[in-house]
């Protein structure tokens, strides 16, 4: 019996590691990407040790990881004034049984792309074919496509949407969603070659959920000590300011904006100089997607962005993605392919996750700077009298634990999907 065919729209993250997954539990599938020619584009993002864990047993291993990045060591919180509110090991220093990973996203995304070629073959992704509409069957679905050589039609068992926080999937879906949220704040993101600051591969945070750095390297120091330094930096717009006027995901001039954080000069850093370092600089707002009541609609299903876009207040954007598709590979092969799998992955996910999302509109981790700015304006001597070292322990526990990547939790949980997994097959539906 020739095994069902799976179409993935969106060749992003989370499109190719679903392809990865339906490949090695002996699914074919294809992915649709609307780009003609992908390219690594993005700054830093980071790779949680429960995403770490499901690619390790994709087989993608610290070999390739180490070439997009290297593992983050610590992660830490620091005041208006410069001092430390609290700082924690990550990853394997933490106690994982996996590394996190901060990776440069572009290059992260492109070796994902290559190992596809490399193991599913170059026809499993077709650029410049864009997933414009969807008509469900009693046994399949047959998805519009807008490609270079005009309207085409596509026929599959299941379709997954993976497009991102724009997916024309889940625009067909919930027709009547909101638009895009916005919260008022707007990010400024670059990369400059400096010297790594406090353990040399730490996750810095710093000010207040309204105007604050995030700071931490993408690679490993060169023989001249320096390596390139992800920043991002982001104020929230007074009343009567408007962004969109600039546009979004726009590269803009650095001394735009720079100005907004000339104050946050240390001893231990300047951020100023820092940010002014930098070749380019790109803006764009903080957004995310209100939640919506079901990922999954008969044979298809939304994955990563496409199904819970986020603010990246919590570093788990993209880890969420990968988690997503070794989800629904493992309902895959517990219910066969069929819309009972779909129902198992969103009973899984959709819940949860939904509540990260607010969770994360609401500063996730990052909540810790509001409570410190609301108890002594950012500025202190002694931590522990403004914010007790076991309140912000049982505060950051609280948080890894909705976001799915608890010590204890992680560590003592089966792999989601065993190497030799294989699905059961089409499922007998009625």
């Amino acid at each position: 019996m020739t095994p069902p065919h799976i179409l993935i729209a969106g060749g992003g993250i989370g499109g190719l590691v679903t392809a990865l997954t339906l490949h090695q539990i002996g699914l074919p599938c294809t992915v649709l990407e609307s780009v003609r020619d992908p390219k690594p584009l993005g700054v830093g993002i980071n790779l949680q040790p429960n995403a770490v864990r499901e690619l390790f047993d994709l087989g993608i291993g610290a070999d390739q990881l180490d070439t997009v990045g290297l593992p983050a060591r610590e992660w830490a919180l620091v005041g208006l004034n410069g001092s430390e509110i609290h700082a924690e090991p990550r990853g394997l220093e933490a106690g994982y049984h996996w590394p996190q990973y901060a990776v440069h996203r572009g290059r992260f995304h492109m070796m994902l792309y290559k190992t596809v070629q490399d193991r599913l073959g170059p026809q499993a992704i077709r650029t410049g074919c864009r997933v414009t509409g969807h008509d469900q069957t009693a046994v399949g679905v047959i998805v519009h496509l807008q490609t270079a050589s005009g309207p085409a039609t596509e026929t599959a068992a299941l379709l997954i949407g993976a497009e991102g926080i724009h997916s024309p999937t889940r625009a067909q879906m919930y027709p009547d969603q909101p638009p895009i949220h916005w919260g008022g704040a707007l990010m400024w993101r670059g990369t400059t070659r400096a010297k790594p600051i406090r353990t040399g591969s730490s996750f810095v945070g710093l000010g207040t959920s309204r105007h604050r750095m995030v700071i931490y390297p993408i690679s490993r120091p060169d023989a001249d000590g320096l390596a390139e330094i992800n920043w991002i930096a982001e104020r929230t717009l007074d009343a009567g300011e408007d962004w969109s006027q600039t546009g979004w995901f726009n590269e803009v001039p650095i001394d735009s904006f720079a100005h907004h954080f000339d104050r946050f000069r240390y001893d231990w850093l300047d951020v100023p100089t820092l940010i002014r370092g930098a070749s380019r600089a790109f803006e764009n707002p903080m957004i995310d997607r209100d939640p919506i009541p079901t990922w999954v609609q008969g044979r298809v299903a939304l994955l990563g962005d496409a199904a819970h876009a986020m603010y990246p207040t919590g570093s788990n954007g993209a880890s969420q993605a990968v988690v997503d598709a070794r989800t629904l590979g493992a309902c895959l092969v517990a219910h066969g392919v069929g819309q009972a799998a779909l129902k198992a992955y969103d009973d899984k996910l959709c819940g949860p996750v939904s509540k990260l999302v607010l969770r994360n509109r609401g500063a996730g981790p990052f909540g810790l700077l509001d409570i410190v700015d609301e108890r002594c304006g950012g500025h202190f001597d002694d931590i522990d009298a403004v914010l007790p070292a076991t309140e912000r322990a049982a505060f950051l526990a609280d948080y890894k634990a909705a976001a799915g990547f608890a010590i204890e939790a992680l560590n003592a949980a089966p792999p989601t999907l065993p190497k030799d997994a294989r699905t059961i097959g089409p499922q007998t539906e009625t």
